[in-house]
Parts: C-alpha cells; structure tokens; sequence
C-alpha cells in the first residue's frame, strides 16, 4: 500500500483485510472478486444484470465496484470509474481512502490515476503518456493490463486537467 497523494492510498486485497474495521477509512474496492459478489450475495457467473447494483454497491464507508481486470475496454463502463472518483473526492478530506482491487497493479492504482488527473495538479499540461510515467515514479507496481490501460488512454482527456 502507497499514499499517491494525502489521504489516497493504492493497494492491494491484503491491505484492506488489514486495515477492515478502521473507521478512519474509506474503502473503493476495485474488484468484483470476493467483494462484489459478497455485497450482492450471487453464486454463479455474475449478479443479474438488471439487479439495481449490478455495476456499483454502495455501502457504509465503501463502494463496491463490479470490475473486472479485462483485456477488452469495451467492458470497462465509465459510470464505475466516474463513481469512484467522485466517491475518493467525497470522502479524501474527511478520512484516508483506500483504493485497492486483487494485487494492487491494475484496476485500483488506473482508477487513482484517473483521480489525481481531474482532481490535482500533479499531471497539469502533460499527456497520457507522460502522466503514466508520472505515476509510475509515485506508484511503482502500477502495471495496468491491457483493458484498464486502454481505458485511461482513450479517455485521458475526460479526466486531465489541462
């Protein structure tokens, strides 16, 4: 787990289970599997896909994302990666938040990218491809697969502040 920025830390499930209980904490888990599935208590494949928090649970001190770490950005939405933006931004002044999916490489430090791009200044006037490098320096195990890189590509400039 590494603090990107005040109060935003990026991680992995390990992290969560060990900070879990801490009211100091918000949480954006960034991954379907175990979270997910266990807010919503579905057993096969998937939750229906017209259950009402079938993309996004919102619970007490966390969001819950139905996210997948896909090669396909087709099936990345940006409503679950504008949710939790918008959730980090509701939350940072207040608590710590910490934004994590399986392994901590993905999903959890592109959705903190993504953040810091509309929220701070940190990557003002460069492009994707710089901010990434950018990121990387803050956030070392950031390794994006190829779904969630295409993702923030195509959509960087929806987020950078310019």
């Amino acid at each position: 787990m590494i603090e990107v920025h005040r109060n935003l830390f990026v991680g992995a499930e390990l992290d969560e289970q060990r900070l879990r209980g801490d009211g100091g904490w918000f949480f954006v888990h960034a991954c379907k599997e175990p979270y997910h599935r266990q807010a919503l208590g579905y057993t096969g494949r998937a939750a229906a896909k017209g259950h009402p928090e079938y993309l996004i649970a919102r619970r007490t001190g966390r969001l819950i994302l139905n996210l997948v770490d896909v090669a396909d950005v087709n099936f990345i939405t940006p409503e679950i990666v504008d949710a939790a933006i918008d959730a980090i931004h509701l939350n940072i002044p207040e608590r710590k938040v910490l934004v994590h999916c399986n392994q901590g490489q993905s999903r959890s430090p592109t959705i903190a990218l993504l953040y810091l791009a509309r929220h701070t200044d940190i990557f003002r006037g460069l492009d994707h491809v710089a901010a990434l490098g950018a990121f990387a320096a803050i956030y070392p195990p950031f390794a994006p697969a190829r779904g969630m890189a295409e993702y923030a590509r195509l959509n960087w400039s929806r987020y950078a502040v310019l």
